[in-house]
């Protein structure tokens, strides 16, 4: 199992990124993954580990995480990453919206584009957003605020 997310592993398409912030017992990610890249070491309260090498970033896990801690990126457009998010609020954005790019912290720090609503009644009232965010800020930028 490789769990390792590497350069090389980042240029090959989108893949999942799960930032749980405690151990509790949860484990839908786990079972909604159809390629079985998302494991839970020990018992049911540990953090899940992902393999790399059979995560596809097919986006299937975001809508599952009850605590909305899983998010895809996509490195492998030229001039910006994509970001793919759990998105509970109402209304939707739509595709072609633009925002401002906040991070963890809830700052500003740049403007985003939508580039994908998906929202479906087997997700269970959470839509995928999808938004461009500039290559030096994929780390940083974790949600957007919709300009009025």
């Amino acid at each position: 199992m490789n769990t390792e997310l590497t350069e090389e592993r980042k240029k090959k398409g989108p893949y999942i990124v799960i930032e749980c912030p405690e151990k509790i017992p949860c484990d839908p990610c786990v079972e909604s993954c159809p390629q079985g890249a998302i494991t839970i070491p020990g018992s049911m309260i540990e953090l899940p580990e992902i393999d790399y090498e059979k995560c596809t970033g097919c986006l299937v896990c975001i809508p599952r995480c009850p605590g909305l801690a899983i998010f895809v990126i996509d490195e492998t457009p030229k001039d910006h990453s994509i970001i793919y998010i759990p998105y509970e609020f109402i209304p939707r954005p739509k595709k072609g919206d633009t925002a401002q790019g906040l991070d963890r912290e809830g700052k500003e720090r740049c403007e985003v584009k939508i580039v994908k609503v998906l929202d479906s009644p087997k997700f269970d009232h959470c839509a995928i957003v999808g938004f461009t965010v500039p290559k030096d800020l994929t780390d940083e930028i974790r949600f957007f605020k919709l300009k009025k």
